[in-house]
């Protein structure tokens, strides 16, 4: 499949692209700045000439960004700089000079410049300067204040920057210097399962394991043996070794959503709570347990004793302590902050550039009130990825609702707004993971690699072929240290002015 056929079904881009101007002599020799802006889809505008970009920016034309290029020993590039930030001086002006030329540095700055890259510019340097430009305001303090998220695990994660965490977040300190049951109340999502990590985390048992059972995924026996285990050649079924409370010894065992445990179990449960000592299904020898009991609760605490779901003896077991977590919407300072977090973990996992949230969508979602909670917040961040930070189609997502499942409710990557308000959609965003999968380094690799063996090397057919231009295909294969068969290099290569090294690259 073709590169930008790739790019076009990972989304359908309702916003405007990003515009850069190029003012440069010899563009051609900017092979790096073609190939990030076009696998970023930025449109980019050339000109040689310092008169024709000052027309070119005249108010009225859009331009979000002006790469000015310096020819060595350009003592015009500054007099054009100047005359850019006296005509537009709202529009971002990065200077790219040669190393005998830097001298220049600080005067550039002293017009306005915003950034001043010396050669020779790495090509994740360069990108990344790009985009710092390209930010919306507040940017710079999103990515500051995620440093500041708490990393429990490698992918769990506690944030306190509202006066209500921060609340929760002292009430587990306090929490995890006393070696008693903890009951954690809140809604489905909200986050219990964090703080009772970070209760475990900042307690003595910390250096032991952590284990949680959901109770109410399980039907009663297999619940029962996941979290008692069974006396090896018991009736009750062959043994798969030590259960959740034999592997959390010394440690701490999460008992999520604990009114879904059968009434039984739950009695079983206060025993070893109160004895500290357990039996196996299936055997008759008990021994010792040493395990810090904590459990959740999604519901009414009191309509889940009204209607004996939650046995009183066990209530009063678990609930020596009791935290409750605040619904997302009751803590909306944290938003922004959990917004640019998972952004960056999703990048990272899906191996893609991370997307800034502009105001409008900081807006929306401060605004919305998440019936789902920290999972709804994940799947819009997940589905604002692949939807490259399309600020229209994030806000209608939004607004289009939750449907409790763990993902928002399914909006079409090409669908028109009218056609969304009335549920009309051909294919759903949430499919195109595996797409947004593909276009990762070595799925591009593989691409090129097809479409060179199928036109024998020939590279303007290549390019041809997956619809890019011929000078990206060649930074590409020399990004990607491509080189032909020994066979191809007398033919295929034949008249397209290439000289051979001798190693076949």
């Amino acid at each position: 499949m073709a590169i930008r056929e790739l790019s076009r079904r990972v989304v359908n881009n309702h916003t405007a692209a990003v515009r850069l101007l190029v003012v440069s002599r010899e563009p051609a020799g900017l092979g790096a700045l073609w190939a990030i802006a076009e696998s970023n889809r930025w449109e980019i505008e050339v000109t040689n000439s310092g008169c024709e970009a000052l027309e070119r920016v005249q108010p009225g034309n859009r331009t979000d960004l002006v790469v000015l290029d310096l020819a060595r020993g350009d003592a015009d590039g500054l007099y054009t700089l100047r005359w850019l930030r006296r005509v537009r001086p709202d529009v971002q002006v990065m200077l790219l000079a040669h190393a005998e030329d830097a001298s220049q540095e600080a005067e550039a700055f002293r017009l306005g410049a915003c950034n001043y890259l010396v050669r020779p510019i790495d090509d994740h340097a360069l990108e990344t300067a790009i985009r710092n430009q390209l930010r919306p305001p507040g940017a710079q303090e999103l990515e500051t204040a995620s440093q500041q998220v708490e990393q429990i695990s490698e992918d769990i994660f506690f944030v306190a920057s509202s006066p209500v965490m921060r609340k929760l977040r002292a009430q587990a300190e306090l929490l995890a210097q006393v070696d008693v049951p903890v009951l954690l109340v809140g809604e489905s999502g909200s986050g219990k399962a964090s703080a009772a990590r970070l209760i475990h985390k900042l307690s003595v048992r910390s250096g032991f394991r952590f284990r949680k059972v959901n109770c109410a995924a399980l039907p009663g026996d297999v619940l029962e043996r996941e979290i008692f285990g069974q006396a090896a050649g018991s009736f009750a079924g062959p043994r798969n070794g030590e259960e959740k409370i034999e592997r959390a010894d010394k440690g701490s065992l999460l008992l999520e959503d604990i009114s879904e445990m059968p009434a039984d179990l739950q009695l079983r449960l206060v025993q070893v709570m109160r004895d500290k000592r357990l039996v196996r299904l299936g055997g008759q020898a008990s021994f010792d347990v040493d395990v810090r009991i904590m459990a959740s609760l999604s519901g009414d605490v009191e309509e889940a004793l009204a209607k004996k779901k939650l046995r009183e003896d066990l209530y009063y077991r678990v609930s020596a302590f009791t935290v409750h977590v605040p619904p997302l919407r009751q803590r909306k300072e944290d938003i922004p902050l959990l917004l640019g977090y998972c952004m960056n973990q999703m990048a990272r996992r899906y191996g893609i550039p991370a997307r800034t949230f502009p105001p409008a969508v900081l807006e929306a979602c401060q605004a919305h009130p998440w019936p789902g909670n920290l999972q709804e917040l994940e799947a819009f961040v997940k589905r604002y990825l692949v939807i490259e930070g399309d600020e229209e189609l994030a806000i209608l997502q939004l607004q289009h609702g939750w449907d409790g499942s763990g993902e928002s409710l399914p909006l079409a990557d090409n669908a028109h707004p009218d056609e969304l308000e009335r549920g009309e959609s051909d294919e759903p965003v949430s499919g195109l993971r595996s797409i947004v999968q593909s276009v990762k380094t070595e799925a591009e690799r593989s691409a090129i690699a097809a479409a060179l063996e199928q036109t024998h090397w020939n590279r303007k057919a290549a390019a041809r072929l997956l619809q890019v231009s011929y000078r990206t295909l060649l930074y590409k294969i020399q990004q990607y240290q491509m080189s032909p068969p020994a066979g191809y290099l007398s033919s295929a290569w034949a008249g397209q002015g290439v000289k051979s090294n001798g190693n076949g690259s």
